[in-house]
């Protein structure tokens, strides 16, 4: 079976394969986006390490890897008209063909919580189920009371303190990925939506103590990380910083608000979020499996 290597023109239509994957497994409306698939991708060396099918009806398939560390993180979508085929079966076999080319010592593959044929074919294939992810959502129908903890909007002066609150923040999460300033820096400031006024704060004895990254994706709010310091857990900054986030967002007219929060989280994240109002949206699964 032949393929190509996904472009950076291919994206939109990337977009539209996950998205018409995600509405035929789930039965709702999807929300991905150029933006969410330009994320997911972002890591990856698509020239060398992504493959795309396609036929004269768009695309059948696609898949693509990276390293950090030692583990590759992979990913393979099928279209629904072309599940059945095998092509499932090709992509999870080119992403751990190429990670063991990178000596990753182990592959993380995902699959949607409600791909029972996704799962089949990891385990067949000697992958086991290791973490659950949820994706959490909020429809704000009025704005939301801010509690009294002062939030700052993050200035490029914060840059460096703010990242090193986050990385701080998430040592204790599965399988974190330190990222050095440098990187970090372009990574994020480098996307066509880059919004730092998207971007809050809270200090404490004069120290960054809690920091959200927040994004606007498809029209509406994306957390896409949140993070709270181990001396300063406990005083209700998470929340204040969410708070924040949802008025912000609701102020722009943008009501739904989404993030992504690992089901066992050590800090009870998801605890929190129900909190504030938000629900269970869908769940991800990672499945892993040692390749040294």
């Amino acid at each position: 079976m032949n393929g190509r290597p996904i472009t950076a023109d291919d994206l939109p239509a990337l977009a539209g394969l996950l998205a018409s994957d995600e509405e035929h497994l789930t039965g709702r409306p999807s929300h991905i986006g150029v933006a969410e698939i330009t994320d997911y991708t972002s890591m990856a060396d698509l020239e060398n390490d992504s493959w795309l099918f396609e036929d004269g009806d768009g695309l059948l398939g696609a898949g693509w890897m990276f390293v950090i560390d030692d583990v590759s993180v992979a990913a393979g979508i099928v279209h629904p008209r072309a599940k059945g085929r095998g092509l499932g079966t090709e992509l999870l076999e080119r992403n751990e063909g190429r990670a063991r080319e990178r000596s990753a010592a182990r592959i993380h593959q995902f699959a949607l919580g409600k791909d029972t044929a996704a799962h089949e074919l990891m385990e067949r294939h000697g992958y086991t189920d290791v973490r659950h992810f949820y994706e959490m959502v909020i429809e704000l129908s009025e704005p939301p009371e801010l509690t009294d903890v002062p939030v700052e909007t993050y200035a490029e002066d914060d840059a460096r303190a703010f990242h090193a609150a986050l990385d701080e923040a998430f040592q204790d999460h599965w399988e974190h990925h330190s990222l050095a300033f440098d990187e970090w820096w372009e990574r994020h400031t480098s996307k066509p939506d880059y919004d730092p006024s998207l971007w809050f704060l809270i200090r404490d004895g004069g120290e960054v103590a809690a920091v959200v990254r927040n994004e606007s994706r498809g029209g509406g709010g994306y957390v896409a990380a949140i993070g709270v310091r181990r001396p300063w857990r406990g005083k209700g900054y998470a929340k204040a910083l969410l708070l924040r986030t949802f008025r912000e967002f609701y102020d722009r007219g943008q009501r739904r608000v989404t993030l992504g929060v690992d089901a066992s989280s050590p800090t009870g994240a998801t605890h929190l979020y129900e909190r504030v109002g938000m629900e269970v949206e869908q769940e991800n699964i990672v499945f892993e499996k040692t390749l040294a």
